[in-house]
């Protein structure tokens, strides 16, 4: 092996090893900040979980009470609850550590494209958790303490009901993510806005497909994340169509001696 080749692989394996340095630092401190926010958080966790519990309380029969059918879970429900909610806080920061990680390697126009998505991302996501917190679990469990039968109590289990809300958080933070997913796929050049807009009945059956996979069996919850999602659609095919008009502009100003060529020739 010549040097040239010698100093070529040993470049090669310092700047993958900087990179593994690089990833290690930055895996760090998103969860240092994880941590951070989680043990202030760990001396409040019981009443976390009672304003979680609010939208099932508010609506449990006259004497009601949550229970918990496990030896530990009064102690690590609400433990668990407060590692969730530091994550949930978290997360801008965990995303930018991976921002900082990734962007040295990407152009400056995707940098420009990248900055928008992830911020929107962010804040779907809380949006789509709120929604889910405000408005469907009070109507949930309106419907369920109401059709439960005569004679028997409802009590839910604190464990249960937390993974319960989770599931229904990470459902609806997830599909409100639709836009920010149509932006995504058009900015790769998978499809175009056009095509979005052909595919729209299709996309409506498919909320509500997805919808009666992701939510409780009663139609209220599942028409409150279909109907979103279409609307959402809706928005990320006007965020698709804003994202080329830009391109075509950036484009036409950077090639003004093509566009003035153009011009003269169909004048003559």
């Amino acid at each position: 092996m010549s040097q040239a080749e010698s100093g070529d692989a040993d470049g090669g394996e310092q700047s993958f090893i900087s990179h593994l340095v690089e990833l290690r630092e930055r895996l760090l401190k998103a969860v240092a900040a994880v941590l951070i926010v989680l043990l202030p958080l760990l001396f409040f966790a019981n009443k976390l979980y009672g304003w979680l519990a609010l939208p099932l309380i508010r609506h449990l029969p006259q004497g009601g009470t949550m229970i918990a059918t496990e030896v530990a879970s009064p102690f690590l429900t609400p433990l668990k609850l407060a590692f969730f909610v530091a994550l949930f806080i978290a997360i801008p920061v965990v995303l930018y550590q991976l921002w900082a990680f990734v962007a040295p390697g990407l152009y400056r126009s995707e940098k420009r494209l990248a900055v928008p998505i992830l911020v929107s991302a962010v804040l779907l996501f809380y949006i789509g958790c709120a929604f889910a917190y405000f408005l469907v679990l009070p109507a949930v469990f309106t419907f369920m303490t109401s059709v439960a039968p005569a004679g028997v109590a409802v009590m839910p289990d604190i464990g249960r009901y937390l993974d319960f809300v989770l599931m229904l958080f990470l459902a609806f933070g997830l599909c409100f993510e639709v836009p920010v997913v149509l932006v995504i796929l058009v900015a790769l050049g998978v499809v175009t806005p056009d095509q979005l807009a052909g595919s729209r009945r299709y996309a409506i059956v498919g909320a509500f497909v997805i919808a009666a996979v992701l939510t409780p069996p009663d139609v209220l919850s599942q028409t409150m994340l279909a109907v979103p999602m279409c609307l959402l659609y809706e928005v990320g095919i006007f965020g698709a169509r804003t994202l080329t008009a830009g391109k075509s502009s950036t484009s036409a100003d950077d090639n003004p001696s093509a566009t003035d060529e153009a011009g003269r020739r169909a004048d003559s």
